[in-house]
């Protein structure tokens, strides 16, 4: 019965307007709930925890047979059968069904399972709830008004799509081009028994970068499962199979197809392969190139160390004509000549528009995180030795963007992307000073390690100017220029290899198809969990991918459906200003979050704090106690005082500041404190923290047992109140370690502070640090600082909590061997100078290049 019909008796005895949309509004409500209830993980946890048999299908029947359970919940179902025939009969399908295949090659049956590629382009494109942010042509983007510098970041702002925008209006004007982004990883589906799955993802450069790499958006697409095998004839296999899904682009590729958009306006569409994504030996199977040489030009496995790169890139024509030549007796040779093995029929042979060495992108996670930094990583631990590099990464300050690894990194195994990116956020801090190194050695060690983390940072960024890619390349020239040192220090040998290698086709991928996050291979890898691992549990691991398929076709019923009742729900809601309910035909939003601009790459934050205190009453002696237990501000009470008078004699000369502070009196002896300060960026990310700043004592528990150690962060100080917005980092701010952040009483602001005149009502107590000096040190590529001494002591003065830009994370100078009294604790406390770590968090790091 369709939601809202006329002949509902649910319905009988409305007769307002109020009455009915009251009646719609809890039918969409009800409904929600009747299909929600299935993905509900509390509720699948009851089920887990009631019945015995675990949560499959026959436990949740089990528990909606008890006696009233249904009822109670309002389902329209009674068991897990009946469930699956309302989703199979009832609910429509916003994608197209799998279809099983079989393919035979080299004598041997292969089971294929597909989706239509064009019905898939459709159900992408046409979705309504991407229609206000889908883009159509390409378009140039600059800096600034006299469109001097280009700037790159979603697919329509690379050349890419304006050169096929070119070839395609010469022969079919009035062309809309639609670029498939294909990605493909086998992936291990058991954690015994070597068990794989193989498939396929497909999506649309149309759509905005921020909504494909979203398994949330669903801009993502399962368009196969190719078999999997480990027999020789794997290479022909993969192609035959792709060949079969793709064989629908020829045509439409040439001729177009009219297609709908989710805003009812047709266009006449080219679904085009632009890119393919995939780690190294997939790059190598999809492109037929020999394992170790690069499948984007002709460097060979023996000259991948070299740079510049003496050799083109591969010529697609002369691929074809050795592919196409496969009825002749020199098919072979043909092959081997262009430098590719022979392979019957590649799948991109066929495709128009496409070149296929063009369209291998950069991985970032298997090329840099779990490829090039994970060999720095390994080459810096051999120098440094294991037991002082795990000795110096367990004595690191803490902060909110670094992880501190309290065994170390040398032991661990297996070890993923994720931590590798955050070892890099510190790396560069744990060889300063390393024992052993001449200078020249140390400082060639510290240049080709900075050099490989500003390519890393700059490789990452959601933004690219024309000169941010001319410092990638600079940055890549660098460490090739300083890169002997490890063959010196007997930790290479060569650099053959090709990730290291790929890394020079980084910027002419980003001016081809925008940043790096268009084509991330760590989207692919989260997909592996929605679309195959989850599948195959969800089996009973017999003729499963029959059953895989079948569930996932479920499952995107129920979540189109849920989407449609929850958009139901929101239109009958008043207040409802979404962009999808407010947008014009033809008119295009930029997705929540989208970051366009270099501006946004800048991340203003703003401060976020809890509206109670951590701490009600904290005594001025607790605060003043310098040891562990205490906060450590041992001039507070001074530095208010000189807060006070300053704050209502502005104009006060400071050598005549501690002179009126000498007759203030503190209405008080305790004080309201935060422990921690929360930084967000609403516009961007919402309420998601970004950053934090923490500045608590040790806690113990009722035994006296520690629970937690001391911790007070440094942060960015600003220091020129004159201007709101920081033109120079380094020139409008200082770094200062907060020991408290406090709120005066607002009954005793009348004693010292004029009613028309308030304080801020959170301040912040801080010991600076020296500024920074005119240039950072040559090697490092880092600043240096110290504690400021004034009078034999640590400088210290209360300011305005919003003057705390953000915080930052101090690398100390070790100065040789680590000290073994040195601690995550006290390092801050104990090392005599500090190098600003720019690599803590990406937002600074552009902030601060």
């Amino acid at each position: 019965m369709a939601l809202g019909s006329s002949n509902s008796s649910a319905w009988f005895g409305l007769t307002t307007e109020d009455d009915l949309k009251s009646a719609r509004l809890y039918g969409a409500m009800k409904l929600l709930a009747n299909f929600e209830l299935p993905k509900n993980a509390s509720f699948m946890y009851l089920v887990k925890a009631s019945c015995p048999k675990g949560s499959g299908s026959t436990a949740f029947s089990d528990l909606l047979a008890i006696e009233g359970i249904a009822q109670a919940l309002g389902l329209s179902y009674r068991n897990s059968l009946e469930l699956n025939r309302v989703i199979d009969d009832e609910l429509p399908s916003p994608r197209p069904a799998f279809s099983r295949s079989e393919v035979i090659v080299g004598g041997a049956a292969f089971d294929l399972y597909t989706r239509p590629i064009l019905d898939c382009v459709h159900a992408l494109y046409g979705n309504p709830e991407f229609s206000q942010y889908l883009c159509f042509t390409p378009e140039r983007h600059y800096t600034d008004a006299d469109r001097t510098t280009r700037l790159y970041h979603d697919m329509n702002t690379g050349r890419w799509w304006w050169d096929t925008q070119r070839a395609l209006e010469k022969d079919k004007p009035g062309a809309t081009i639609i670029p498939l982004i294909i990605s493909s990883d086998k992936t291990q589906i058991t954690l015994f028994r070597n068990k794989s799955a193989y498939p396929v993802y497909m999506t649309i450069g149309n759509l905005p970068k921020e909504i494909r790499r979203k398994p949330s958006q669903q801009g993502q697409i399962l368009l196969a499962y190719l078999p999997t095998t480990r027999r020789r004839i794997l290479a022909n296999l993969f192609h035959a199979c792709m060949t079969h899904i793709l064989a629908p682009l020829k045509e439409a590729g040439l001729d177009g197809i009219p297609m709908q958009s989710g805003d009812g306006i047709k266009r006449r569409c080219h679904p085009i392969l632009a890119a393919y994504v995939g780690d190294y030996p997939e790059q190598c199977l999809v492109t037929t190139a020999y394992y170790g040489d690069c499948p984007c030009c002709d460097t060979e496995k023996n000259e991948l160390e070299e740079y510049p790169q003496k050799h083109p890139y591969r010529d697609f024509e002369a691929a074809l004509q050795a592919a196409e030549s496969i009825a002749l007796t020199s098919w072979v040779d043909d092959c081997r000549n262009v430098n590719l093995k022979p392979v019957q029929h590649p799948f991109w042979e066929t495709l128009p528009y496409t070149d296929i060495f063009r369209s291998i992108t950069p991985d970032i996670l298997h090329q840099l995180y779990q490829g090039v930094m994970k060999h720095l990583i390994s080459w810096l631990s051999n120098i440094c030795g294991a037991d002082e590099m795990d000795a110096r990464v367990r004595r690191l300050p803490s902060n909110h963007h670094i992880r501190i690894f309290q065994k170390g990194i040398t032991s661990l195994s297996r070890v993923s992307g994720t931590e590798h990116k955050q070892m890099c956020s510190f790396i560069l801090g744990t060889i300063v000073d390393i024992p052993g190194l001449t200078p020249l050695q140390s400082n060639s060690l510290l240049a080709s390690t900075r050099a490989l983390l500003d390519f890393l940072y700059l490789a990452n960024y959601p933004v690219h100017s024309e000169n941010s890619l001319n410092a990638l390349d600079e940055a890549l020239a660098a460490f090739h220029s300083h890169r002997d040192v490890f063959i010196t220090l007997n930790v290479r040998q060569h650099f053959n290899f090709p990730k290291l290698h790929f890394l020079q086709h980084y910027a002419r991928a980003i001016r081809l198809f925008g940043t790096t996050d268009n084509y991330n291979t760590e989207t692919t890898e989260r997909l592996h969990i929605d679309f195959t691992k989850d599948a195959y549990r969800a089996s009973n691991h017999k003729d499963e991918y029959a059953q895989m398929t079948r569930w996932l076709e479920r499952r995107e019923k129920i979540n189109h459906h849920t989407n449609y009742l929850q958009w139901r729900v929101n239109a009958q809601l008043p207040g409802d200003a979404s962009p999808s309910s407010k947008a014009c035909i033809g008119e295009r939003y930029d997705f929540p979050g989208a970051q366009r601009t270099l501006s946004d790459m800048e991340c203003a934050l703003s401060q976020k704090l809890t509206r109670h205190p951590t701490m009600k009453s904290v005594s001025l002696v607790k605060l003043e106690d310098p040891s562990p237990a205490g906060y450590g501000a041992v001039d507070f009470q001074l530095a208010l005082k000189r807060f006070i008078v300053q704050f209502r004699h502005p104009d006060l000369p400071k050598n005549r500041v501690d002179e009126y502070a000498a007759f203030v009196v503190l209405p008080f002896r305790s004080l309201p404190v935060w422990h921690k300060v929360k930084f967000v960026n609403e516009e961007l990310f919402g309420k998601t923290t970004l950053d934090s700043i923490s500045a608590h004592p040790r806690r113990f528990d009722s035994h006296g047992q520690m629970t937690q150690t001391s911790h007070f962060g440094t942060a960015l100080i600003r220091v020129n109140a004159n201007n709101d917005r920081i033109e120079d980092i380094f020139k409008d701010t200082r770094i200062a370690r907060v020991r408290a952040v406090f709120s005066i009483p607002e009954d005793k602001l009348d004693t010292h502070f004029p009613p028309n005149c308030p304080p801020p009502r959170h301040l912040a107590y801080v010991e600076w640090y020296t500024k920074f000096s005119t240039v950072p040190e040559q090697h490092s590529g880092l600043y240096r600082i110290k504690k400021q001494i004034t009078a034999g002591t640590v400088a210290t003065s209360i300011i305005p909590l919003e003057n705390i830009l953000r915080s930052v994370h101090l690398l100390p100078k070790w100065g040789g061997a680590v000290p073994a009294h040195w601690s995550n604790e006290n390092v801050l406390d104990q090392a005599p100078s500090f190098l600003l770590n720019i690599f803590a968090d990406k937002y600074f790091y552009y902030n601060a290049m």
